[in-house]
């Protein structure tokens, strides 16, 4: 249980939170790298996690999550899911609204 509260913290700690394979700076899919893109695009101070140094959250972040694919991004310790979505979000501008919103800390 321990870390499902350890998940939760970050969610919560950060605006925006981006649990990935790899790091913004070197992604190791691409699915991971396409997801980083848009957030910097939009502006995004992204707080990451990368899920293959921790086997322990990738193999608990779908349970807390109900998602069960990675990338996985928080905004506001909400998911909003993965890189189709967050691609969708940024073509229809709502991405870079949603970002600014968390990072002034509109809620």
């Amino acid at each position: 249980m321990a870390v499902l509260q350890r998940i939760a913290a970050l969610v919560k700690a950060h605006p925006v939170v981006l649990f990935m394979k790899g790091t913004p700076q070197f992604p190791m899919c691409g699915f991971s790298g396409r997801t980083v893109q848009v957030l910097k695009q939009a502006g995004a101070n992204i707080h990451h996690i990368n899920v293959l140094e921790d086997p322990e959250v990738r193999a608990n972040l779908p349970r807390y999550s109900n998602w069960p694919t990675f990338p996985q991004l928080f905004i506001q310790g909400e998911l909003i899911g993965g890189c189709d979505i967050c691609v969708e979000l940024y073509d229809s501008g709502e991405l870079q609204r949603m970002v600014q919103e968390a990072e002034r800390g509109d809620a």
